[in-house]
């Protein structure tokens, strides 16, 4: 394995940022972006400039997490794979324009929808999946018709690297381009006047985001993050549900955004279901899953010394073994008894699992409403009403039921938060339309022109009125 180390140290001057804003809204200006031709022959372009440089990728995706050559496919590059397919099949009826229909009030017209490139769109994206929540916003603004500008996160620094050589190598700067450094590059591209700007990260930056895009009204999509709760029901099947939030929760050592952050379990079948996870890591792992090849990595230092200080002895039920030199953390599960835990006092973003347990639903309706509301959320039921339930009195971005993470996979599923969790939603023709803008046109026949609504005018409101109670 070769990866060429990144100078984490460069940064992007302001002065250069500029240049590339200008040279990018010269370019959509020009109408450049506009056919749907020239959009299609660039998304085909990215299908083979990923499928060709798939073994860097993973080689980088290891590096950066030592992240398995599944999980980079399943979760990364086959992801994009599948958005790519679904885009350039989809495109021609996307970008026509959509005729709706009229009211008698315009008589005779008829009146359209025409879907609209808003211009140069900024994307930011995380470190934790770099590949899928970069590339997945950038096939709806390529297929949209806009010029992108992208930041990859510097902490992934191996995956960022290749991301940067690969796109310059095979894209005009003045449609693509990758922007990379750390806070102050960000800066440097947020003081610029952009036309859409797509951020995944955070909660916290995200209002950095949003404060910085209201200095220029421009519009923003937030994929933040929160507590994303998994339920456990009495009537669940447990050994299912076990292996399932295990899975969820441990892949990509626990760093991903729609991750169970926490159980909630019914208290009759608290202990069986801790059994059963425990049961479904040792099938996972092994004994020693330090020794996993399908085990990942804490991204760097600092998120592992956080991590740790969530780790209070008396609370362990599984694992809870560390390694600094390798940033390893066990998967782990906690048993705690209230919010006042140290790992549920922000989103924990690792390989910790929470378990807390409650008497009825309304309890655990009223546990998770209390807080802010959660990017995903899984609830565990046979229970028909129960479900319904659920999905009626409680707020959160989007979820499954019996089982974890696995509505990202439908690329014809909205994904997206509310509240704290984001703002707007992407996938498939969502992302197309985000990175659009609906230009609603009336197009009004010549050959009739009623002179009602022309002033002056007189007693016409009584007859206004009539007309508008018979529509």
């Amino acid at each position: 394995m070769s990866i060429a180390q990144p100078n984490t140290a460069d940064q992007t001057t302001l002065d250069q940022v500029q240049l590339l804003c200008g040279l990018q809204r010269r370019y959509f200006t020009e109408g450049n972006t506009q056919p749907v031709a020239f959009r299609k022959e660039q998304l085909r372009k990215l299908q083979r400039v990923l499928k060709k440089h798939e073994q860097e990728l993973f080689d980088a995706l290891y590096a950066d997490f030592r992240k398995p050559a599944l999980e980079a496919f399943g979760t990364e590059i086959g992801f994009i794979e599948l958005e790519l397919k679904l885009a350039i099949k989809n495109i021609d009826d996307w970008t026509k324009p959509r005729k709706v229909p009229e009211t008698l009030i315009n008589f005779p017209a008829k009146s359209y929808v025409y879907p609209q490139p808003y211009g140069v769109a900024l994307i930011i994206s995380p470190w934790n999946y770099p590949l899928n929540l970069l590339f997945t916003p950038l096939i709806g603004a390529m297929t949209a018709g806009n010029c992108a500008i992208l930041k990859p996160s510097e902490i992934a620094a191996n995956t960022a690297a290749v991301v940067k050589r690969i796109i310059s190598q095979n894209f005009d700067e003045r449609y693509i381009a990758v922007v990379e450094g750390g806070v102050e590059t960000t800066q440097h591209l947020l003081a610029q006047r952009f036309d859409y700007i797509f951020f995944t990260g955070s909660t916290q930056v995200g209002k950095v985001i949003m404060k910085a895009a209201a200095e220029n009204l421009t519009p923003v999509t937030l994929e933040l993050g929160g507590k994303s709760p998994a339920i456990v029901d009495m009537d669940a099947d447990l050994e299912l549900a076990a292996r399932r939030i295990c899975w969820g929760k441990f892949l990509n050592a626990g760093q991903t955004c729609v991750a169970p952050d926490y159980v909630l379990v019914q208290e009759d079948v608290k202990e069986e279901l801790i059994q059963q996870m425990a049961r479904s890591l040792q099938e996972f792992y092994g004994a020693q899953p330090a020794d996993s090849p399908d085990f990942a990595r804490i991204i760097n230092d600092r998120h592992f010394k956080r991590l740790c200080n969530m780790l209070t002895p008396e609370s362990i039920r599984v694992g809870g073994k560390t390694d600094a030199e390798s940033r390893y953390i066990a998967p782990t599960i906690l048993e705690i008894s209230s919010w006042d835990h140290p790992s549920m006092q922000e989103e924990i973003f690792g390989p910790i699992l929470p378990v807390i347990p409650f008497n009825d639903l309304h309890e655990a309706i009223n546990m998770v409403n209390r807080h802010e509301k959660p990017l995903a959320l899984y609830f565990f039921s046979t229970n028909k009403s129960q479900q319904q339930r659920i999905l009626r009195e409680v707020t959160f971005g989007g979820g499954c039921i019996n089982d974890t993470i696995s509505h990202l996979a439908n690329p014809n599923l909205p994904f997206g938060g509310v509240g704290n969790s984001g703002l707007g939603s992407y996938h498939g023709i969502a992302s197309f339309d985000v990175f659009s803008h609906q230009k609603s046109i009336l197009n009004r026949g010549t050959w009739l022109d009623l002179p009602f609504r022309y002033p002056p005018y007189g007693n016409k409101l009584k007859l206004l009125r009539k007309f508008f109670d018979w529509l």
